[in-house]
């Protein structure tokens, strides 16, 4: 399955951001690709790919914590149901 299908979040469901968090997340690409790749990226580019992980790889990751959320409140649950028995 090709990144144009499947992942993208809705518009209602997307993550928001302050002008200034994006900012400074563009800036850390423009960065990454600087000291990691050797390759100077505008902020087009870099805005770009900012947008790309928000819409298709961000959602991944905010489902994993919301499971690993549910799983730990799930265990500390069964702790206090343990006290009580």
């Amino acid at each position: 399955m090709g990144w144009s299908k499947g992942l993208k979040m809705k518009e209602k469901d997307r993550i928001n951001l302050t002008k200034e968090k994006k900012e400074e997340m563009v800036k850390a690409i423009k960065v990454y690709f600087l000291t990691e790749r050797g390759e100077e990226i505008g902020l087009l580019a870099s805005s770009l790919i900012l947008n790309f992980i928000i819409e298709r790889l961000a959602p991944e990751f905010y489902n994993q914590g919301v499971m690993d959320s549910c799983r730990y409140m799930g265990d500390r649950v069964e702790d206090m149901q343990s006290l009580l028995l």
